[in-house]
């Protein structure tokens, strides 16, 4: 299908609407979106292109669409279930209507009439919930809100049978499950994306399509419940693929790969992906070494697996889910070695095509201590990892075998992550056969078992074992080593997808340090530039300090009042925004960042087209913006990247392009021209033999600042001039470009010429060391202001004297046009003042109204306060009769305190009293007791016969004479003795009864003493206490005045 017709042509047929996924660009209007065309594809509406000297309107603008396009685009953005997709910002309607009401979609049938026969699965036992309005079709967050909404709030659900058909053309019929009869019917071509409720959630028997209504510019999903909630993934499996084979039959997509010719063979494609944390909060795909085709890895970073299984030819199988997912360090490790990983993810792909496993894996553990420690340069280690699946149609689980080459680099080695995805892809045989039903376990779906699975390298390596000479007849090598993407270096004539090529963030030390001077010095002055910037610039930023110093050459480090402006501009409507959402898949379709529909990466792109599309009024969203904006995000947050936007297009001149009919590109033009005169004169005599002209093959570098489709690392360099020096250096990296490419251009004709220009220039700087070259040529050209502006001025000669030979009425008619055309503009600037104006009285009357029914509540809640101000008087008054009657208690208790404290008083000083009489008689008792004793003593020691009885220390002795006869009795003066000392020691006794008496009667004293120590202590801190000494304190006062 020939790329241009598609041109402005946005229909409900099947072809046209294939087309949105082609890089067919469409001029924007400044006034706002084009609506649909129903004058098939008629363009008398677009914005027309005035040329002088460069060819005719017509060319210019068949050129200016060909600025994004790029037919092999559809092989990456999908089939119709890619179609429409748009991430929106604002919120979706999420209408809920009745089953009954939403049934409308026009069909070729009326309701009554039977269902025709067709090639198509019938699932019944299905409820259908609703539908609503959904923004973003292909936005699965949105899609299961929906699901979940619709489930909770559906009222009236619809018992029906659904019918999906097995082939693109077909259609998706609604019956009534009782009489067989059509209620509604759905295009295949209109369902733009299918998704199903989660599993161990209420909407896990749920599932919902979204199509386009009666437009491409109006979405609503339907939401369906299964009664039998295994039905789900059969019906998923239905649609995908009736989607699969529409995507074949798309006039892009690729070729299926042939059958095999043995029937039960089957081909599947596996490709490993290895994703590091980059410190952002996300995983980023790790390069691969291009000489020993090893994944670079990083010591100690948390990584992810992802694998994704693909089946290219047979019948399709169905995976059920993953078994496992293992990786171990080595290679032909035994399964004993393998280590399982968790499992995060598994689930087929957006388009159907592929199943998808993710699981993480933390390198930090002591079985993978292998994989986690540096690798010396000159060598690499293998790495096998290994993935279990379940086969619906097989018995046992399929294992697919993968060993790749990884090397640990150090971390000062490689210090970015890459743009371009790198994956390793083996190709495996898997060889079954048929089960015998005897030999079946169940009635279950199980139709094979496996006989052989067979990896392509296993396969090239059995080969070259039974015959060396096959190896060097040449063999086909099957095995791929990357995914499609990374045959770059394969001749082709399809044209280098934009957003491709690698950008290192690898740089030498002292390039480095010489930045980070002159940053620190420029930081010390932001105002002026360094002397020694340009001659850096011209070198090149370092990718790791692009971010920084872009913006520090733009001007944006005080740009705050453009980031506050930017958020309030992100959340306005934008009259371009379905042209904003058709240009975002189609930009960097090749980059990571951006490839994902409603990813990041397209999402912060859309905010940025879109705000400054609401910023630049007159020029709005223009075609290739996109591109700058994507650059941009590459290095900085979305608010920077929109800040650095708008320096570029005001103060760098770019908005002056499209301005005036693109009057101003034309007049660079012709400047790349005369530049080409004077310094290619053979080319540019060539390309006048051929009528070759400058907007034919020149659109795109002025328009996308040659972001649209050459390799990101000579991208990044010419922005890094751009910011320096001025758009002026678009002149020096074109006449460079033709320069280098002079040769080749000169034995082209006019098609090849401008074949080359798409296809083969591009893909020339996917190698740097060729981009550098060409970006030094570039350099070293010096084109200077001075000439620019003469031909400049030869430009606005030409053109005056073209409107003076032009016709009278001519000019009059194109005057009258421009005229007309600022006049449609005022009017739509009235029309936009005016809804303004009046939504601005609404929400005036809106305000005071709220402001109304705000004073009403006010009044009454004064109402109230007073209300509570009379009830807290009377509780005041309350408490002070309260408070009266309780200082009087408290004077009373008080003096009843003062009276009991003084009594006390008396009781301890009796008992002091008391105990010191005791303690005087106790000691003059014992002194006498003593003096007593002490005479005793002497008496005793004096008498020969007392000194024999007792001892030094008064005790008896007992002394047992034995005499020959008999023992005389004890005489007269022993006995009185005796007599004596019983009495002295019985007094004693008394006396130190006595003694102890009077200690207790001490002890309880001090006690009763403590005691009421305590008792006064307590009654002070009491609340009573302290208020009564305020209020002898104040009546205190009050008497010393009084007196």
């Amino acid at each position: 299908m020939d790329d241009k017709a598609s041109v402005g042509k946005i229909s409900v047929s099947s072809d046209s609407v294939s087309t949105l996924n082609s890089e067919d660009f469409v001029l924007v209007s400044r006034l706002g979106d084009e609506t649909p065309s129903t004058n098939n594809g008629s363009d008398d509406e677009k914005t027309g292109l005035k040329i002088v000297g460069n060819g005719s309107e017509q060319q210019l603008q068949q050129e200016l669409e060909d600025v994004l396009m790029d037919p092999s685009v559809t092989e990456l953005v999908g089939g119709p279930d890619h179609l429409g997709g748009a991430k929106h910002v604002n919120a979706p309607r999420s209408e809920s209507l009745l089953p009954s009401l939403l049934l409308d979609e026009p069909s070729d049938l009326s309701p009554g009439t039977p269902v025709p026969d067709e090639d198509s699965v019938v699932f019944s036992k299905l409820t259908y919930l609703g539908c609503a309005s959904v923004n973003a079709p292909r936005s699965e967050v949105e899609a299961l809100r929906m699901v979940s909404i619709l489930r909770s709030q559906c009222q009236m659900p619809l018992d029906v049978t659904l019918s999906v058909p097995g082939v693109s053309e077909g259609t998706v019929r609604l019956l009534d499950p009782q009489t067989s009869t059509e209620i509604a019917n759905y295009p295949i071509y209109k369902i733009l994306f299918c998704v199903r409720g989660h599993d161990g959630t209420p909407e896990s028997d749920c599932f919902a399509f979204t199509e386009s209504h009666y437009n491409t510019e109006i979405f609503r999903i339907h939401v369906f419940r299964c009664e039998i909630q295994e039905a789900v993934s059969r019906i998923l499996y239905s649609f995908a693929t009736a989607f699969r084979r529409s995507a074949n039959k798309a006039p892009l997509a690729a070729k299926a790969p042939p059958l095999t010719p043995d029937s039960d063979v089957f081909t599947f494609t596996v490709s490993l992906e290895i994703k590091e944390d980059d410190g952002k909060g996300t995983f980023s795909a790790v390069s691969k070494d291009k000489d020993r085709q090893s994944f670079k890895l990083r010591p100690g970073m948390v990584k992810k697996i992802v694998i994704y299984v693909q089946q290219t030819s047979n019948k399709e199988l169905a995976i059920e889910r993953c078994f496992g997912l293992l990786l171990s360090p080595g290679k032909n490790v035994k399964n004993s070695d393998m280590h399982l990983l968790d499992l995060e993810s598994m689930g087929k792909s957006s388009d159907g095509k592929s199943y998808i496993i993710t699981g993480s894996w933390n390198p930090n553990t002591p079985q993978f201590q292998a994989v986690n420690e540096e690798t010396p340069k000159d060598k690499f280690m293998y790495m096998t990892t290994a993935v279990d699946l379940v086969i619906t149609e097989v018995e046992e689980p399929v294992r697919f075998l993968l060993e790749t080459r990884v090397r640990v680099c150090s971390p000062n080695e490689r210090l970015f992550w890459p743009f371009s995805k790198r994956s390793y892809t083996e190709i495996f045989y898997l060889k079954l056969r048929p089960v015998r039903m005897s030999s079946r376990k169940s009635n279950s779906d199980t139709l094979y078992e496996v006989v052989s699975l067979e990896s392509e390298t296993e396969r090239e390596r059995r080969k070259t074992t039974a015959s060396p000479g096959i190896l060097s007849c040449g063999s086909h090598g099957s095995m791929v080593p990357s995914p499609p993407e990374d045959d770059e270096e394969e001749d082709n004539d399809e044209p280098l997808l934009s957003g491709s090529g690698d950008v290192s963030k690898e740089c030498g030390e002292k390039i480095l340090e010489t930045w980070g001077d002159l940053l620190s010095k420029w930081h010390l002055n932001l105002a002026v530039r360094p002397k020694q910037l340009p001659a850096l610039v011209r070198n090149g930023v370092p990718e790791a300090l692009r971010g920084e110093v872009w913006q520090l050459l733009a001007g944006c480090h005080n740009n705050d009042h453009l980031v506050e402006e930017y958020r309030t501009l992100i959340t306005k409507e934008s009259p371009q925004d379905s042209a904003i959402t058709r240009d975002i898949n189609r930009t960097f379709p090749a980059h990571d960042y951006f490839k994902d529909t409603g990813g990041d990466g397209q999402d912060s792109l859309y905010k940025i087209c879109k705000a400054y599309s609401v910023y630049d009024e007159e020029i709005g969203y223009c075609q290739g913006q996109s591109f700058l904006a994507a650059v941009l995000l590459l290095h900085m947050p979305e608010e920077q990247a929109f800040s650095v936007l708008v320096k570029i297009m005001f103060e760098y001149g770019l908005r002056e392009l499209f301005k005036q009919n693109f009057e101003d590109l034309h007049c660079k033009f012709f400047q790349l021209e005369r530049l080409m005169q004077e310094c290619i004169p053979d080319l540019y005599t060539h390309f006048l033999n051929l009528s070759l002209e400058a907007h034919m093959y020149a659109s795109q570098w002025f328009l996308t600042l040659f972001t649209a489709k050459f390799p990101l690392y000579m991208v990044f360099h010419i922005i890094d001039l751009l910011l320096c020096e001025g758009i002026s250096v678009i002149f020096n990296v074109a006449l460079a470009l033709l320069k280098t490419s002079k040769d080749d251009l000169l034995q082209t004709d006019f098609e090849g010429a401008l074949k080359f220009f798409r296809v083969p220039v591009p893909k020339r700087y996917r190698s740097e060391e060729n981009a550098k070259k060409l970006m030094e040529l570039a350099c070293s050209m010096k084109i200077s202001q001075k000439k620019l502006k003469k031909y400049e001025k030869e430009y606005h000669t030409i053109r005056e004297q073209q409107e003076q030979q032009e016709a009278p009425i001519e000019r009059y008619e194109r005057e009258n046009r421009r005229l007309q055309d600022a006049n449609m503009r005022l009017e739509q600037e009235n029309d936009d003042l005016a809804h303004e104006l009046v939504s601005s009285k609404i929400a005036l009357r809106k305000d005071l109204d709220n402001a109304e029914e705000k004073s009403d509540a006010l009044n009454k809640e004064l109402l109230i306060t007073k209300q509570k101000l009379v009830e807290s008087e009377d509780e005041k008054r309350r408490l002070e009769e309260e408070s009266a009657q309780l200082k009087e208690m408290c004077r009373r208790e008080l003096d009843k305190s003062e009276s009991e404290i003084r009594k006390n008083g008396s009781i301890i000083g009796e008992y002091k009293q008391i105990c010191s009489q005791l303690s005087e008689r106790l000691e003059k008792q014992q002194t006498a007791n003593r003096g007593e004793l002490e005479k005793i003593r002497m008496k005793v020691e004096g008498c020969e016969k007392c000194s024999i009885l007792f001892s030094k220390e008064g005790r008896l002795k007992v002394i047992s004479t034995r005499k020959e006869g008999s023992e005389e009795d004890t005489d007269e003066e022993k006995e009185a003795l005796k007599n004596q000392l019983r009495e002295m020691e019985l007094e004693l006794a008394q006396t130190k009864l006595q003694l102890v008496e009077a200690e207790c009667k001490i002890q309880d004293l001090e006690h009763h003493l403590g005691l009421a120590l305590n008792e006064v202590q307590a009654a002070k801190k009491t609340w009573f206490n302290r208020t009564l000494s305020s209020i002898k304190t104040v009546t205190g006062a009050q008497g010393k005045e009084s007196v």
